[in-house]
Protein backbone atom coordinates (compact mmCIF):
# COMPACT_ATOMS: atom_id res chain seq x y z
CA UNK A 1 0.00 0.00 0.00
CA UNK A 2 1.30 3.47 -0.71
CA UNK A 3 2.12 5.96 2.02
CA UNK A 4 -0.25 8.67 0.73
CA UNK A 5 -3.16 6.74 2.26
CA UNK A 6 -1.49 6.76 5.68
CA UNK A 7 -0.55 10.44 5.30
CA UNK A 8 -4.16 11.34 4.45
CA UNK A 9 -5.57 9.48 7.46
CA UNK A 10 -2.95 11.13 9.70
CA UNK A 11 -3.67 14.63 8.33
CA UNK A 12 -7.45 14.34 8.59
CA UNK A 13 -7.25 12.92 12.10
CA UNK A 14 -4.87 15.67 13.20
CA UNK A 15 -7.16 18.36 11.76
CA UNK A 16 -10.19 16.79 13.44
CA UNK A 17 -8.45 16.96 16.83
CA UNK A 18 -7.43 20.61 16.51
CA UNK A 19 -9.84 23.01 18.19
CA UNK A 20 -10.26 25.14 15.06
CA UNK A 21 -9.75 22.09 12.73
CA UNK A 22 -6.96 23.99 10.95
CA UNK A 23 -3.18 23.69 10.59
CA UNK A 24 -0.53 24.68 8.06
CA UNK A 25 1.58 22.21 6.09
CA UNK A 26 4.69 22.76 8.24
CA UNK A 27 2.80 21.95 11.44
CA UNK A 28 1.19 18.88 9.88
CA UNK A 29 4.53 17.74 8.39
CA UNK A 30 6.11 17.74 11.87
CA UNK A 31 3.37 15.45 13.14
CA UNK A 32 3.57 13.15 10.09
CA UNK A 33 7.39 13.19 10.10
CA UNK A 34 7.72 14.07 6.43
CA UNK A 35 8.42 17.06 4.20
CA UNK A 36 5.77 19.83 3.97
CA UNK A 37 5.76 19.52 0.16
CA UNK A 38 4.58 15.92 0.50
CA UNK A 39 1.83 17.07 2.86
CA UNK A 40 0.76 19.76 0.40
CA UNK A 41 0.56 17.16 -2.39
CA UNK A 42 -1.74 14.86 -0.41
CA UNK A 43 -3.81 17.72 1.02
CA UNK A 44 -4.16 19.21 -2.46
CA UNK A 45 -5.86 16.01 -3.59
CA UNK A 46 -7.99 15.95 -0.44
CA UNK A 47 -9.00 19.57 -1.10
CA UNK A 48 -9.93 18.72 -4.70
CA UNK A 49 -12.25 15.99 -3.39
CA UNK A 50 -13.86 18.09 -0.65
CA UNK A 51 -12.19 16.71 2.47
CA UNK A 52 -10.39 19.94 3.35
CA UNK A 53 -10.46 23.60 2.41
CA UNK A 54 -7.66 26.14 2.49
CA UNK A 55 -7.51 29.49 4.19
CA UNK A 56 -5.07 31.92 2.60
CA UNK A 57 -2.86 34.51 4.28
CA UNK A 58 -1.37 34.95 7.72
CA UNK A 59 -2.72 32.33 10.07
CA UNK A 60 -3.99 30.31 7.13
CA UNK A 61 -3.66 26.65 6.42
CA UNK A 62 -5.74 23.58 5.77
CA UNK A 63 -9.18 23.37 7.31
CA UNK A 64 -11.16 20.16 7.78
CA UNK A 65 -14.52 20.41 6.03
CA UNK A 66 -17.57 19.64 8.13
CA UNK A 67 -18.99 16.16 7.90
CA UNK A 68 -15.62 14.57 7.18
CA UNK A 69 -15.74 12.60 10.41
CA UNK A 70 -18.15 10.27 8.63
CA UNK A 71 -15.82 9.67 5.67
CA UNK A 72 -14.60 6.09 5.59
CA UNK A 73 -11.10 4.79 5.21
CA UNK A 74 -12.48 2.92 2.21
CA UNK A 75 -13.24 6.27 0.56
CA UNK A 76 -9.67 7.41 1.20
CA UNK A 77 -8.22 4.10 0.03
CA UNK A 78 -10.10 4.30 -3.28
CA UNK A 79 -8.94 7.91 -3.73
CA UNK A 80 -5.28 7.42 -2.83
CA UNK A 81 -4.27 3.78 -2.98
CA UNK A 82 -6.75 1.70 -4.97
CA UNK A 83 -4.98 -1.12 -6.75
CA UNK A 84 -1.85 -0.83 -4.64
CA UNK A 85 -2.26 -4.31 -3.19
CA UNK A 86 -1.27 -5.86 -6.53
CA UNK A 87 2.44 -5.71 -7.32
CA UNK A 88 3.56 -4.09 -10.55
CA UNK A 89 5.20 -7.29 -11.80
CA UNK A 90 4.10 -10.90 -11.92
CA UNK A 91 6.06 -13.93 -13.04
CA UNK A 92 5.21 -15.97 -16.09
CA UNK A 93 3.62 -15.07 -19.40
CA UNK A 94 0.60 -16.38 -21.35
CA UNK A 95 2.74 -17.24 -24.37
CA UNK A 96 5.06 -19.58 -22.47
CA UNK A 97 4.75 -23.39 -22.83
CA UNK A 98 4.91 -24.02 -19.05
CA UNK A 99 1.39 -24.45 -17.65
CA UNK A 100 2.28 -22.49 -14.49
CA UNK A 101 3.92 -19.66 -16.44
CA UNK A 102 1.01 -19.49 -18.88
CA UNK A 103 -1.65 -19.22 -16.16
CA UNK A 104 -0.09 -17.64 -13.08
CA UNK A 105 -0.70 -13.99 -14.07
CA UNK A 106 -4.45 -14.43 -14.50
CA UNK A 107 -4.76 -16.46 -11.33
CA UNK A 108 -2.73 -13.96 -9.29
CA UNK A 109 -4.85 -11.12 -10.73
CA UNK A 110 -7.95 -12.89 -9.38
CA UNK A 111 -6.31 -13.41 -5.99
CA UNK A 112 -5.25 -9.76 -5.71
CA UNK A 113 -8.66 -8.60 -6.91
CA UNK A 114 -10.34 -10.64 -4.17
CA UNK A 115 -7.93 -9.28 -1.58
CA UNK A 116 -8.55 -5.74 -2.79
CA UNK A 117 -12.33 -6.22 -2.50
CA UNK A 118 -12.00 -7.65 1.01
CA UNK A 119 -9.71 -4.79 2.07
CA UNK A 120 -12.11 -2.18 0.70
CA UNK A 121 -15.08 -3.78 2.51
CA UNK A 122 -13.07 -3.77 5.75
CA UNK A 123 -11.98 -0.14 5.33
CA UNK A 124 -15.55 0.90 4.43
CA UNK A 125 -16.50 -0.09 7.99
CA UNK A 126 -14.05 2.36 9.58
CA UNK A 127 -14.85 6.07 9.68
CA UNK A 128 -12.55 8.97 10.43
CA UNK A 129 -14.62 9.40 13.60
CA UNK A 130 -13.56 5.86 14.59
CA UNK A 131 -9.88 6.70 14.04
CA UNK A 132 -10.24 9.93 16.04
CA UNK A 133 -11.89 8.01 18.90
CA UNK A 134 -9.08 5.44 18.92
CA UNK A 135 -6.45 8.19 19.03
CA UNK A 136 -8.25 9.87 21.92
CA UNK A 137 -8.45 6.54 23.80
CA UNK A 138 -4.79 5.66 23.21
Amino acid sequence: MNSEFNIAVHCLTLLSLKEDHMANSEEIAKSVCTHPARIRKVLGLLRKHGYVATKEGVGGGYLLNSGMENATLGDLYRLLAEGSLKPGWCSGGEELPCEVAANIQGIMDQIYSGGESALERYLDGITMKDVKRQIEEA
